[in-house]
């Protein structure tokens, strides 16, 4: 990736970042954020970058502070877009680092921002790929959706929290974060408590073991457009599978890019 990123705050730049995030949700007549809100954000010292390559903006990133006690301060990683472009692979991982070094350079030691949870591809960058970690599920986080990508789904999110200068974090950045192997946890024995079908659709069992496994659909995205119906039960199955596991004490350990998390309880 030869992209050069770097802070945004001249007006002509934001409104290209305005076109790109408006591209990339697919929502050109109303874009996620606007120009003038971003040019807000950074008047007031908050983080905005793009991502140039041959002087073309191929991808963006924007976050804020927050916590006002008792929270600790935080930034709020609230939008992250890239062109679906050959050239931009492996740029939303130098995106959150050129962030991540922000924040550490002001003191800053912890973000946060939430995913789609049935969206495999964002829950391996985050957790294995970032090093971070999801410690609440939230239902129905935005209400309805209408962007060109959720458009007319419920807004379930999983809370990502990255401590900044974790072991897990500066492994990730090193690129030598090891990565979870269900193949070996099945062969273990490990239960799966959602798994995809033979048509695709969700397969739920309960278990109370103390490493449970969870798989989501390839492409959720895609589901959504081609059969709305199916794409609706997997987000009650996976409300019910992966958020009532948490509310009954276990934790996320991880996930892996074939779309499976894996659970532990809290007691040993």
């Amino acid at each position: 990736m030869n992209a050069e990123i770097r802070e945004l705050s001249d007006l002509q730049d934001l409104r290209r970042l305005e076109e790109l995030f408006a591209m990339v949700w697919g929502r050109t007549d109303e874009p996620p954020i606007s120009s003038d809100m971003l040019k807000a954000f950074a008047q007031s010292g908050n983080y905005l970058a793009g991502a140039f390559l041959d002087g073309r903006l191929i991808g963006g990133l924007v976050g804020w502070l927050g916590g006002m006690p008792p929270r600790e301060l935080h930034m709020h990683s609230h939008i992250l877009g890239v062109l679906p472009d050959r050239e931009a692979r492996g740029l939303g991982f130098e995106l959150k680092q050129h962030q991540r070094r922000w924040c550490l350079a002001r003191e800053v030691k912890v973000m946060e921002w939430t995913t789609d949870p049935l969206v495999r591809r964002n829950a391996y960058f985050n957790l294995s790929k970032l090093g971070a970690e999801a410690p609440e599920y939230l239902i129905n986080f935005y209400g309805e959706m209408d962007d060109g990508i959720n458009a007319g789904e419920e807004s379930d999110r999983l809370l990502i929290r990255w401590r900044l200068e974790s072991e897990r974090a500066e492994a990730a950045a090193a690129g030598k974060l090891a990565e979870l192997d269900v193949d070996k946890l099945r062969g273990w024995g490990r239960i799966a408590i959602l798994s995809v079908g033979a048509d695709g659709e969700p397969v739920s069992v309960t278990s109370g073991a103390r490493v449970l496994i969870c798989q989501v659909p390839e492409d959720i995205v895609a589901l959504r457009r081609s059969n709305p119906a199916l794409a609706h039960r997997w987000r009650l199955a996976l409300r019910q599978a992966l958020g009532g596991s948490m509310e009954r004490g276990y934790h996320i350990a991880g996930a892996t890019r074939a779309g499976w998390y894996v659970l532990e309880s809290g007691t040993t």
